[in-house]
């Protein structure tokens, strides 16, 4: 740490060898998303380990699950037509994260329609999804694990239902105004960390999810909140942090960006002009964790897995790209 004109400057934390890696992966990731969104023929990467392995993009917001959440849920093809309320945008966004999963939602949709506030009924829902469950269907993602509300507050009560339960209860207390009232990422953030059964990694995600829409309008250059599986991949990145915490590291990240590939001589497509935000640079951390499983086997992290467990499948249907239309990117591309 030096002082320069009486202004503490802090020693950048000390990357190790897989320091590199972060920036190649996220090139070379980017890369192959753009080739499989221009349609060419796979494999999309001259990486074998991208190739075989499922990864997310380096832009969260071009993930799948995060563009149907954008395209379909938060910006629906009749969106100006039903003329939602903040209410209503925010039951689906909840409605929609919770799960995580793609089907789910869909399934609900055949069974009620448009999805709003007015058809929005704790017991009818909650038949619906038991009945999928019984019939051995998932309705929850398997990309993180959505924890059930405490049983002796809630009774023994089916994960879903309590999920249900608790977006009526949202609703009720109107979360959506709070979070319109709300001058900062942080302090969303902080308002969804003191609702029942959300943790810090769940309360980012959404509050990121969350400011996709026309809520909020906080920059995602903000705020950031390290997962457990980021920790891991800062953890295999650096050697020493020294005065930096978790967040700083992947700020200086982010704010280091285009000096890093330049130093690497990497020719990194951003997204039509967006450089990685916060968001990205921290899902990069959790991805390159996983990345380095067979890339730097040497080098060790948090959890201490050894092995990426899923294979890459590419989906067959075609990628049709949509942003928050506020970022002013979908007249780009």
């Amino acid at each position: 740490m030096t002082k320069v004109n009486n202004i503490i400057k802090l020693k950048p934390p000390a990357p190790s060898a897989a320091f590199n890696s972060y920036w190649r992966f996220a090139q070379k990731r980017q890369q192959a998303f753009f080739a499989r969104v221009e349609g060419q023929a796979g494999p999309w990467s001259d990486d074998d380990i991208i190739n075989q392995y499922k990864f997310t993009n380096a832009y969260r917001a071009s993930d799948r699950v995060s563009q149907y959440l954008i395209r379909h849920v938060i910006y629906p093809d009749n969106h100006d037509e039903i003329d939602f309320s903040a209410k209503d945008i925010l039951l689906r966004i909840l409605l929609f994260k919770i799960f995580n999963k793609i089907s789910t939602w869909q399934l609900l949709e055949q069974h009620f329609g448009v999805i709003n506030c007015a058809n929005f009924d704790v017991e009818r829902f909650d038949q619906v999804l038991d009945t999928a469950i019984n019939s051995g269907q998932r309705i929850y993602s398997a990309a993180y694990i959505m924890p059930s509300g405490n049983q002796k507050k809630y009774g023994k009560i089916r994960k879903h239902r309590f999920h249900l339960q608790l977006i009526e209860h949202l609703l009720r207390s109107n979360l959506q105004r709070h979070l319109q009232q709300c001058p900062t990422m942080a302090a969303g953030y902080q308002q969804l960390l003191k609702i029942d059964s959300f943790g810090k990694f769940l309360a980012y995600q959404l509050i990121t999810d969350i400011n996709y829409s026309e809520l909020t309008n906080f920059s995602e250059m903000e705020f950031v909140m390290a997962g457990p599986g980021a920790l891991d991949g800062i953890r295999k990145c650096f050697t020493d942090l020294h005065q930096y915490s978790t967040s700083d590291t992947i700020k200086w990240m982010a704010d280091n960006q285009q000096q890093q590939f330049e130093r690497l001589d990497l020719d990194f497509p951003s997204l039509f002009g967006r450089d990685l935000q916060l968001i990205d640079c921290q899902n990069l951390f959790c991805e390159v964790d996983k990345y380095c499983r067979v890339a730097h086997p040497d080098i060790q992290g948090i959890s201490g897995r050894t092995r990426i467990k899923q294979t890459f499948k590419p989906k067959s249907q075609p990628i049709e790209l949509f942003y928050p239309p506020k970022w002013q990117l979908n007249s780009r591309h």
